[in-house]
C-alpha cells in the first residue's frame, strides 16, 4: 500500500466507503422492524406465529436467492449487483411500509431478496480487492451493520410515537439503502462481469462436499437460527418481563450496538491467530450464558443483552471470517459465501415461528430461551472444526477435513 498513488488510494477509499454504507443497510431495514412487531399485531391482528413470519420471510428469501447472487455477480459484475440490491431493497421498504397486510408481508420478503445479494457479494469483494485485510475489513463492516441497526432499533418507537405510526417508522428506514446507493455510484464504471470465475463446477460440487465447508456452514447457520430468533422476540420477551415498549426497543438497540462492538476487537485478535478454535467456542458459549440468564434473571436484561450481542457479533463476524480464510480464491468465497448463507438462513428462517408457537402453546418464553442455550452450545462443537488453519482444497474438496 506505500506505493499507492494518490488516485489509486481515493479509489481505495471511495471503495471502502461504499462497502461500508452498504453494509449499513444489509441489517437495519431488516431489523428495524422487531421493536414495531407488537403494534403491528395490533394493527392487523396477528397471532404471534403470524407475526414471527415477519422475521421468517427476509430469511427465506436469503435461503432462496444466497446461492444465485455469485452467478448474479458473474453475468453483471459484483458492483452492478450490489447497486440493484440497494434499489431492491428501498422498494421493500415502500411496499412493506404501505399500510396493507399482503404488501406488509410481500415487501418484507422483497426486502430479504436485496439484502440476501449484499450479504453473499460483500465478503467475495473484499477477498478480491482486499486480500490480506479479510479480518479486518469483515470487523469493519459488522461493526457498522451492528451500529446502524442499533440506531434504527432506538429510533423507530419514537418516530413510530410522534405520529407517524409504524409505517412512517418504517419508511424511514429507506434513508439508508438510499445513503449506500449515492456512496456506490462512482463503483457502477467498474463492469466487471468475470469478476468471480465462470467455473461452476467449483461453485458448486466442491464446496457442497467438503466436510470443513459444512462445518463452517453450521457455525454460522446456528449463529443466524439464535440470532434471528432473539432479534425478533426479544421485545416480547422485555414486555411479558414488564419493561415497557420504549424500554423494551431501547434494550433491543443496545443488544445490536453490542453485536458491533466485536468489530473493533476481533478483527485485530484473528489477524495475529493462525488458529481460531478457542476464540470461536468461548464466543459462542457467551450466547448460551446470556439465553440461561434472560431465563433466570431477567431484571439484569441489560447484562445479558450485552453479552448476547458481544457473543452473536463475534461468532458472526468469525463466521464470515471463516468464510475468507477457509476458501482459497475469491470465486470459492463467493460459493462458500452462498452455501453457508443459504443454509444458515434456511434454518434461522425456521426459528421465529416455531418459537413463537412454541411460546403460543407453553404460554412463557422459558422454551424458546432453553433451546438457544443447547443451540450455542452446539454451534461452539462446530466453531472448534471450522477455527482449525486449514483451506478448502481447490479442487473437489473431499479431503479438506
Amino acid at each position: 500500500m506505500t506505493s499507492m498513488t494518490t488516485a489509486s488510494f481515493k479509489k481505495h477509499g471511495l471503495l471502502l466507503a461504499g462497502i461500508l454504507m452498504i453494509a449499513t443497510t444489509l441489517r437495519v431495514t431488516f431489523t428495524g422492524a422487531a421493536p414495531l412487531l407488537d403494534m403491528i399485531r395490533e394493527t392487523f391482528r396477528l397471532t404471534t406465529a403470524q407475526t414471527g413470519i415477519l422475521t421468517t420471510l427476509p430469511l427465506l428469501a436469503f435461503a432462496v436467492i444466497s446461492p444465485l447472487a455469485a452467478g448474479i455477480a458473474r453475468r453483471f459484475g459484483i458492483e452492478r449487483s450490489l447497486f440493484a440490491a440497494m434499489l431492491i431493497i428501498c422498494a421493500g421498504i415502500a411496499l412493506r411500509s404501505a399500510g396493507n397486510t399482503a404488501l406488509l408481508y410481500f415487501g418484507t420478503a422483497i426486502i430479504g431478496c436485496g439484502i440476501a445479494i449484499g450479504n453473499v457479494l460483500l465478503p467475495g469483494l473484499i477477498k478480491r480487492d482486499f486480500p490480506g485485510q479479510v479480518a479486518r475489513l469483515t470487523g469493519a463492516y459488522s461493526l457498522t451493520m451492528g451500529v446502524a441497526a442499533a440506531i434504527g432499533s432506538m429510533l423507530v418507537v419514537p418516530v413510530a410515537q410522534q405520529g407517524y405510526g409504524w409505517p412512517g417508522a418504517l419508511l424511514a428506514l429507506m434513508v439508508f439503502p438510499v445513503v449506500a446507493m449515492l456512496v456506490w455510484f462512482p463503483q457502477l464504471s467498474n463492469h466487471t462481469p468475470s469478476t468471480l470465475s465462470s467455473s461452476k463446477a467449483l461453485h458448486s460440487r466442491g464446496i457442497w462436499t467438503s466436510a470443513l465447508a459444512w462445518q463452517v456452514t453450521l457455525f454460522l447457520g446456528i449463529n443466524s437460527l439464535i440470532y434471528y430468533v432473539v432479534i425478533g422476540w426479544l421485545p416480547s420477551i422485555l414486555i411479558s418481563h414488564g419493561y415497557s415498549e420504549a424500554q423494551a426497543g431501547s434494550l433491543h438497540g443496545l443488544m445490536q450496538l453490542a453485536t458491533a462492538i466485536p468489530g473493533l476487537l476481533i478483527g485485530l485478535i484473528l489477524s495475529r491467530l493462525k488458529d481460531q478454535r478457542g476464540i470461536a467456542i468461548l464466543m459462542a458459549l457467551l450466547c448460551a450464558v446470556s439465553a440461561i440468564g434472560l431465563l433466570f434473571i431477567p431484571d439484569l436484561a441489560s447484562v445479558w443483552v450485552v453479552i448476547f450481542g458481544f457473543g452473536t457479533g463475534a461468532t458472526m463476524i468469525l463466521g464470515l471470517t471463516f468464510i475468507g480464510l477457509r476458501a482459497n480464491s475469491a470465486h470459492q468465497a463467493a460459493a462458500l459465501s452462498g452455501m453457508a448463507q443459504c443454509v444458515g438462513y434456511l434454518l434461522a428462517a425456521f426459528g421465529p415461528p416455531v418459537m413463537g408457537k412454541v411460546h403460543d402453546i407453553s404460554g412463557q418464553w422459558s422454551l424458546p430461551l432453553i433451546g438457544c442455550a443447547v443451540l450455542a452450545c452446539i454451534m461452539a462443537i462446530f466453531g472448534g472444526f471450522a477455527g482449525r488453519n486449514a483451506e478448502i482444497s481447490p479442487a473437489r474438496s473431499h479431503h479438506s477435513s
